[in-house]
């Protein structure tokens, strides 16, 4: 026993003897779950064997790379011997730097423990050394093409990142002190919030990230006044309260996505982009796409389209009388837009869109970024099969994929936090809404993923097909914004970029600061990320940001100096405001309406588990 360290009374082994008994009826059940799930779907036995081909075209290209396997291994002897080194000088009471510490931005690695404690110092250290020989090797292999290195590199970052001492109760030293605080009653704690967020999956694991119970749609997010005024079997259309007193002549029509909820707009009054649309004197109407059930399987994606945006304008005609409207889209509803703008274009209706902005929108799919390491072809055919055998893509499922492209942040934190810690997930709405989930009909799902992600065929002349009518982007005239986001992950802004080529119409490019979210959720009064302007369009993207201009704050006055002063919002043809009912079209219901509130257990007829 070490010095100083008293034996434990036989009281303190009688509390931990039960904490154990009581950890082992929570880990009982919860590998009982776990063994039912053992049994992978179409689709994750897909990713599952291209992740064993990643590895295997890996080896066999370090194979034949033998001074590289010399130049790693080389390398690691000597940071070894460093690290032997640093560790006497720490056992002879002498301060030492680290020979490595976490990129900027890691947060795994906050707690003072791993600096000041020699222990912690050498296991961090060891593991950020192995974690940068591997990324080295891999950046370094020769013989393997861009999409299967690329594949290599995620699939072994996951591994590595799932590796960290981090995501261990020994080797982390703030769950090791809550760990002897509680007496170990973290981990049963732990045990059982993994047993309810288990059973609140669908596949993979979908860690709880906030604190559901303090929040409600309608109630303290998505509260911005308006009216439902119009729904069909797949949209409710909103049509917002004025807030001044004179508006522009022609409305707004938001068409946000349906892969989740469209109040990632109007999450809080103090950044809404919903409520500061209204205040600029925009007549608001937003689609809320319905969460759709099996029965939904068989919808197109002409159905989104013809029930989506176009249903949605023939029911701004009859609430205001006017013909036209302005459309503002955000990701995949801006793909639907694209297309919807090039249906109306080649049906002679083109004039029905004013103006058109798209917000984080990919129209060529040319590069989509690490979300590609899901679209292979053996992974794709085993996401139809799964399709053809549900009737929709499970919301949680797209989830949990898009969570793995930050895993440490939103993945790995709340497993640390919610299983190791037993800590309950702090309120944060905008992680309510991240978890707030939506399906998508097999019809449409299958057929957007083959033929955007797979074929690019959007970009085609002639590619897409809708309703018997050929697409063309380049044949649209219709005046377009696009605004995209630097550190985007999903629609990455290279490639939004070359949408905006597309168009024969005037175009004005925008790249806004941030990512996917906070790039386009950037009110003015923060004074957050800024943007960066060009009034040239060259060939690439590269060459656009190379001549921008970065500009301070929020894109969102940009958007609307734009608008006004190409009098798409024509301030010299105001009109007195309009109030939802007022035209052709009854109030249904108060905003937010029904579809908004669906949620994935309830369409799907399950029983969710509540939180602990």
């Amino acid at each position: 026993m070490q010095q100083g360290m008293q034996a434990p009374t036989q009281a303190e082994l009688e509390a931990w003897n039960d904490q154990l008994k009581e950890i082992g009826e929570e880990y009982r059940p919860l590998m009982e779950d776990l063994l039912k799930r053992m049994v992978p779907s179409a689709a994750g036995d897909s990713v599952q064997e291209d992740m064993r081909e990643s590895f295997r075209a890996g080896a066999e290209a370090l194979m034949r790379n033998p001074p590289l396997i010399w130049q790693a291994q080389s390398r690691l002897l000597q940071d070894q011997f460093q690290l032997w080194q640093q560790g006497l000088r720490s056992l002879s009471g002498q301060q030492v730097e680290p020979l490595v510490m976490p990129a900027k931005g890691d947060r795994r690695f906050n707690d003072e423990a791993w600096t000041q404690d020699p222990h912690y110092m050498a296991i961090m250290q060891q593991y950020l050394l192995f974690s940068r020989m591997v990324e080295d090797l891999i950046d370094n292999l020769d013989g393997l093409d861009d999409k299967r290195k690329r594949n290599l590199a995620f699939y072994a970052r996951q591994l590595v990142n799932a590796m960290a001492p981090t995501n261990f109760v020994s080797t982390n030293p703030e769950v090791m002190r809550k760990t002897l605080e509680t007496r170990g009653q973290n981990l049963v704690d732990g045990l059982a919030r993994l047993r309810e967020d288990l059973a609140n999956s669908a596949e993979g694991l979908n860690v709880s990230m906030t604190d559901r119970s303090a929040f409600e749609v309608g109630e303290n997010i998505a509260v911005t006044p308006g009216s439902v005024v119009y729904e069909n079997e797949l949209i409710q259309l909103i049509q917002y309260s004025p807030s001044t007193e004179k508006v522009f002549k022609t409305p707004l029509l938001v068409v946000p996505p349906w892969i989740n909820k469209y109040y990632i707009l109007d999450l809080r009054q103090d950044n809404s982009l919903v409520k500061w649309l209204v205040e600029q004197g925009h007549t608001v109407f937003l689609i809320s796409w319905r969460n759709p059930s099996p029965e939904q399987r068989d919808l197109t994606w002409a159905d989104y389209m013809q029930m989506g945006p176009i249903d949605a304008m023939g029911a701004i005609e009859q609430a205001t009388g006017e013909k036209s409207v302005n459309l503002l889209s955000y990701c995949i509803g801006g793909t639907l837009t694209a297309s919807t703008v090039a249906y109306l274009t080649s049906t002679s209706r083109g004039r029905k869109a004013t103006s058109v902005t798209y917000m984080a929108t990919l129209q060529d799919f040319r590069d989509p970024g690490e979300i590609g390491v899901f679209l292979t072809e053996p992974v794709v055919e085993g996401i139809e099969e799964k399709l053809e055998q549900d009737g929709y893509l499970d919301g949680r499922v797209m989830a949990f994929s898009f969570n793995l492209l930050r895993e440490n942040d939103l993945f790995w934190s709340f497993y640390i936090n919610n299983y190791l810690k037993g800590d309950k997930p702090a309120p944060f709405d905008l992680l309510y809404w991240n978890t707030d989930g939506t399906n998508v009909p097999a019809g449409t799902h299958g057929w957007y993923i083959r033929n955007m992600y797979m074929e690019n065929r959007l970009v085609e002349p002639g590619g897409i097909e809708l309703d018997g009518v050929k697409l063309d982007l380049r044949k649209i005239s219709t005046p377009s914004y696009f605004i995209s986001t630097r550190d985007d992950h999903i629609a990455k802004w290279n490639s939004s970029y070359y949408g905006a080529l597309l168009p024969k119409g005037e175009v004005t490019f925008v790249l806004g600061g941030s990512g996917h979210i906070a790039g386009i959720v950037n009110p003015p009064h923060k004074n957050k990320y800024g943007y960066w302007t060009n009034d040239e369009l060259p060939e690439t993207a590269e060459q656009w940001l190379a001549d921008a201009e970065q500009q301070e704050g929020s894109w969102w006055p940009h958007w609307q100096a734009w608008m006004t002063g190409h009098s798409y919002a024509d301030t010299e043809k105001m009109v007195p405001a309009r109030t939802p009912g007022e035209g052709e079209l009854d109030i249904l219901e108060p905003a937010p309406g029904r579809y908004v509130r669906m949620t994935i257990p309830e369409v799907l007829g399950e029983h969710q588990a509540p939180s602990a």
